[in-house]
């Protein structure tokens, strides 16, 4: 029963609620007809904050990435409510993967790793298993140096990502916020930016994946299925 509990959500409830709903909400049902922009805009929102919220309280995971992920969405929601201008669309897009970018970048620095929370944790990975397989070629001390790599591919998909946000957002979302315009932008660019965006960094995430997994591999001797858990 506790491991159901502690199971994520699958790719399909991600996309439901954090994409599908809001795009329709802000598309379709933003004009006086229906919501309104104001009450599009919070409806819409509501989906994905309330969907994070259940999600962080199922998994009891309080993560990093899903933190900025709710923070995310609030930002959005106060920008469009207050109807500050676009351009802080833009900023907020490019500002949450740029942060992770940059934090993973320095992370490599301290004791706390963020590949290893990311990456190379004992829920992904089976690491005490791949420490002693290293240290019994006497390659452990080239461990290090894998993980930087890994972890400087892994922050290019976040910075990459960010770009793409600014770009996008920039070129869409273009009307004052508080406007039935602006709200079929935001969900414009919402749809977009998963094949626009996602997608590309995604493919990145698992180059940084393979790369480790494969290091991993030439220097421990073992087979890429022996360095998951059971």
């Amino acid at each position: 029963m506790t491991t159901q509990q502690n199971k994520p959500t699958g790719i399909f409830s991600q996309l439901l609620f954090n994409i599908i709903i809001p795009v329709v909400i802000l598309t379709r049902f933003s004009g006086e007809a229906h919501f309104g922009p104001t009450l599009g805009v919070v409806v819409a929102l509501a989906f994905p904050l309330l969907f994070g919220a259940w999600e962080l309280k199922k998994t009891g995971k309080f993560s990093f990435l899903s933190v900025l992920g709710i923070i995310s969405v609030l930002l959005t929601g106060g920008i469009s409510l207050l109807e500050l201008d676009v351009k802080y669309i833009a900023i907020k897009e490019a500002l949450i993967p740029g942060v992770i970018g940059t934090a993973i970048i320095v992370s490599q620095y301290t004791k706390y790793p963020l590949l290893k929370t990311l990456l190379f944790n004992p829920n992904t990975m089976d690491i005490t298993r791949i420490e002693q397989a290293l240290e019994a070629k006497g390659n452990l001390n080239k461990l290090p140096k894998i993980q930087i790599v890994a972890s400087n591919i892994l922050a290019g998909s976040f910075l990459l990502s960010s770009v793409l946000n600014y770009v996008l957002a920039k070129i869409i979302v273009v009307s004052p916020a508080g406007t039935e315009a602006y709200n079929n932008e935001l969900g414009r660019m919402t749809a977009l930016s998963y094949p626009i965006i996602a997608v590309p960094s995604m493919i990145l995430f698992f180059v940084a994946f393979y790369y480790l997994l494969n290091s991993i591999k030439k220097l421990s001797g073992l087979k890429i299925e022996e360095m998951f858990p059971e």
